[in-house]
């Protein structure tokens, strides 16, 4: 075997980064789910700290000459990858000085955590202060790693999530979805509209809410060893592979957006437990991407969770938590959980009208992030955009509107696209595990989820980073993204086209 210095060098350094990074995501998560109100400011400062901290150890200009000696080494193809991946994350880090990591950090702390509080008292006003810094760090860094990366600073911002994709790809695949979705929509309300539908009697208490969630992550094999389940404002996925930390939340007057949400991280989370164990602390082992993320929250909780086969297996789960009642049928089931109704929150949204949310806030946050918008804009274009695209009037309602998701107080500006990229990827790998197990719908019906669990394992959790996104969805599906998938998925379940 060939010596190859620089290189293990490599390794130790971004195994170091690696573990405090586990530091970091756990304090962030305690953040969201456990921290008094009180703790906020020290937290803060002491994340703000451990920014700057690994900052510095991921622009160590000893790194640079490592990756350049490491580049010359005998590598094999497995380890050419994973400095692929070093040297990417090198680029993206080196584009930012420390000083405005720091304010970043500080920023969106500030921001998120009151946040918490001036969303259900829906005060834009109190909002924007903070918003509009964030939107200063994000539109600073933006146009820095531009300049280095050679790409517009939007696509610089969404590179950080989505390596590779640009927004010229993205506009012209949500432009075709502009054309047929708003038509898709009216076809399907009306199709549906001559449907029985059940609604739920309840109330259904917290704690059978709790534990109809647990059941169903067993139900989908999440590893409870190394992960767990836990409440917060806006459900999320966090942790580690090895310690996964999903959250939900609950309402004692209806059960589906906990179930749903659930199921949705459930995704996330399997993805992260099943990465490549013997990478771990690696950037090889990383999940590939965001859109391919959400592209595995979305075949548990759309393509899964929406399909006809699975409702049967969730019934009896239901009825256990809730007691017997005829609105616990799996056909009625079903229809409650593929209800084709245009709302006001995106998480809560059905599968068809969810692109829509996407395209909203993917065009109000490029314009905001190009200089075309500033953030007192954001309300009008967002009334503007819920009109056009859902008919919804959200005049002055700003909780359910501009301030309903997190992901803007926390400066992840560039994430948005991902969610209905992810879907369109989800529609890709089940019209590919069709292919290759033609029975797979009555497997599913059957209870035999391991069909779609070990394909996914296969293609895409076991890949970590190994392969671009490209090549990842050119090698699982034998091509590369292809909206025509999600499009069609769309139309089978819904119109039965």
């Amino acid at each position: 075997m060939m010596s190859t210095p620089a290189y293990d060098a490599l390794t130790r350094d971004f195994q170091r980064l690696y573990n405090l990074g586990h530091l970091q995501s756990m304090a962030s998560w305690d953040q969201a789910v456990n921290m008094p109100p009180g703790g906020n400011e020290a937290r803060a400062a002491a994340m703000t700290e451990m920014a700057a901290l690994l900052h510095r150890l991921r622009t160590d200009p000893a790194l640079a000459a490592a990756l350049e000696r490491a580049g010359g080494e005998s590598l094999d193809d497995t380890q050419r990858a994973n400095l692929r991946e070093m040297r990417r994350d090198w680029a993206e880090v080196n584009g930012l000085p420390e000083a405005l990591v720091e304010r970043g950090s500080m920023a969106t702390s500030r921001c998120e955590h009151a946040w918490r509080k001036q969303r259900p008292a829906n005060d834009w006003a109190g909002f924007l202060p903070n918003l509009k810094e964030v939107l200063s760090v994000a539109r600073e860094e933006a146009q820095r790693l531009s300049e280095r990366l050679g790409v517009a600073p939007y696509d610089a911002l969404m590179d950080r999530f989505e390596p590779g994709m640009r927004s010229d790809v993205v506009s012209r695949v949500f432009g075709e979805v502009r054309t047929w979705l708003p038509g898709l929509i009216r076809d399907v309300i009306a199709r549906q509209s001559t449907e029985e539908v059940l609604a739920p009697q309840g109330p259904f208490p917290v704690p059978a809410q709790r534990a109809l969630c647990e059941q169903s992550m067993r139900l989908m094999q999440f590893n409870f060893e190394a992960g767990r389940l836990d409440v917060s404002t806006h459900p999320f996925s966090g942790g580690m592979p090895e310690d996964v930390r999903l959250t939900t939340r609950f309402s004692d007057h209806e059960f589906l957006t906990s179930l749903m949400g659930t199921l949705h991280e459930t995704g996330h989370g399997r993805y992260e437990q099943n990465l490549p164990r013997h990478w771990l602390g690696q950037p090889m082992a990383r999940a590939r991407s965001m859109a391919i993320h959400e592209s595995q929250s979305l075949s548990f909780e759309m393509q899964l969770g929406g399909h006809p086969g699975f409702a049967g297996l969730l019934a009896p789960l239901v009825q256990q938590a809730f007691g017997d009642q005829p609105a616990f049928s799996a056909q009625n089931l079903n229809r409650l959980i593929t209800r084709v109704k245009p709302g006001l929150i995106r998480v809560d949204a059905d599968e068809v009208t969810y692109p829509a949310h996407v395209i909203l806030r993917y065009e109000i946050e490029r314009a905001l992030i190009e200089g075309q918008a500033e953030a007192e804009d954001i309300p009008a274009l967002w009334d503007e955009r819920m009109q056009e695209l859902l008919g919804i009037d959200t005049r002055g309602n700003f909780k359910d509107g501009p301030m309903q998701d997190v992901h803007w107080p926390a400066g992840l500006f560039g994430y948005f696209p991902c969610y209905s990229l992810g879907a369109m990827y989800a529609a890709q790998w089940f019209a590919a595990i069709r292919r290759a197990h033609p029975d797979v719908d009555a497997r599913i019906a059957q209870g035999d989820l391991g069909v779609v669990f070990d394909w996914l394992s296969q293609h895409i959790w076991s890949a970590g980073s190994r392969w671009t996104t490209d090549e990842l969805a050119l090698r699982a599906s034998g091509e590369t993204l292809n909206p025509a998938h999600f499009k069609a998925h769309l139309q089978t379940r819904y119109l039965g086209a």
